[in-house]
This record gives C-alpha cells, structure tokens and sequence, in this order.
C-alpha cells in the first residue's frame, strides 16, 4: 500500500488520499491492484487472471487514463475498451459543464 501511494503521490503527481481509485497493471498484464483511500484508511483491491490478460487502455507507459465507472467494470470484466463506443445518453455532469 506504501509503495503504490507513493507512485501516486511522486510519478502520477496526484493526491493518494483524494477519494479516486487508482488502477496498477503488471507487465504480464494478468494482474491488478487498485488502490482507494476510504478516509480511515487504504484498499488494496487484487485481481490475478488464471488465463490470459487485461485489456489496458493503450497510451505511453506511465500515462495517466481516466475511466469511467462503466469502464473500469468492463475492464474488469474482459470487455475490450478500445473500438467500443457509447451510445448518446443523458449525463448529468456532462450538462453542467
């Protein structure tokens, strides 16, 4: 938990304890962690795959990606993010913006 929220804090220059969840893939690609602050601590979610691998937003090593809670979902769930596209639907953020 220590060493993922300093790679937030020092690499990411983001804010650990800001309520977001971060997302960490290993090289393989079969492995995730997440990690969230709750206000009285830290979550350290694990996924290991028995077969196969992630399908990781493409981008630069070390890039940062924003996701979606129906993303994150898919993503967790094997859904390829990439060619997918969303249907036009009401959202409430995107109208106050």
């Amino acid at each position: 938990m220590d060493g993922l929220s300093a790679l937030v804090r020092e690499k990411l220059e983001l804010e650990p304890l800001s309520g977001h969840l971060f997302l960490f893939r290993n090289r393989r690609g079969d492995r995730v962690k997440i990690l969230f602050w709750d206000r009285s601590g830290f979550w350290v979610l694990y996924k290991r795959l028995e077969r196969g691998t992630f399908a990781w937003p493409s981008g630069e090593a070390g890039e940062t990606a924003e996701l979606r809670v129906s993303d994150l979902m898919l993503l967790l769930s094997g859904a390829e993010l990439v060619g997918t596209s969303r249907r036009r639907w009401y959202d409430v953020m995107a109208a106050v913006s």
